[in-house]
């Protein structure tokens, strides 16, 4: 613990005791937010592996029905009937508050299932029309996939900012300021008591 450098008064203590007061409440007050987004980070990371879990099955299944359309479809046939895209989204980037941080609002507009498929009907085995369609409504767990991937990297970055400012303010300015304080008071009695003798002695040299 360091004592700051402040002249000895009373105005001064009352002034670090305020002060004292401020970082103390300011400390409970950085703890409890702290342990919310603590809380808040476990809840994403949670949704986030669920997400995950839930992409890679269904890409499996898509992925399946490619291999089986492959298997009745030419690489050609495939190739001419995918080359030319049909569909057209529209994503639409907000934010949001989350704890005091602004993290990323994704929504997506996807067509409807009939107007997916870039090729006609008969011009392509029925399993490549299910792979396109498992894979455009992937898009939209996608998207929140990356939003809640962001929304987790950002609350990673503040919860280890907010320990340091809580960290900070525990082991550095608070004992700084108790110790301040404390020395303050200490010189303020030595005061008072030497004021004390000196009217003894004023009073007895008086009396004499």
């Amino acid at each position: 613990m360091a004592r700051l450098a402040v002249n000895p008064t009373r105005m001064e203590l009352r002034r670090l005791k305020t002060r004292l007061k401020t970082a103390t409440r300011g400390h409970k007050l950085l703890k409890d937010k702290s342990d919310e987004m603590v809380r808040r980070f476990m809840e994403y990371i949670r949704v986030n592996k669920e997400l995950r879990e839930e992409i890679e099955k269904d890409v499996g299944h898509a992925l399946r029905s490619f291999m089986l359309a492959r298997a009745v479809c030419s690489a050609e046939d495939m190739e001419q009937a995918l080359a030319m895209p049909k569909m057209h989204i529209t994503v639409d980037a907000e934010t949001q508050n989350v704890m005091g941080i602004d993290v990323p609002s994704l929504s997506l507009s996807v067509p409807k299932a009939e107007d997916l498929l870039p090729y006609a009907f008969s011009s392509a085995p029925s399993d490549l029309d299910a792979a396109v369609i498992e894979l455009s409504t992937l898009m939209q767990k996608l998207l929140r996939l990356a939003e809640v991937e962001k929304t987790c990297n950002m609350l990673a970055d503040e919860i280890e900012r907010n320990r340091r400012r809580v960290n900070a303010l525990e082991n550095v300015l608070i004992p700084n300021l108790e110790e301040t304080i404390k020395y303050i008071l200490m010189k303020l009695d030595e005061n008072e008591r030497g004021n004390i003798t000196r009217l003894m002695k004023v009073k007895s040299m008086m009396n004499n």
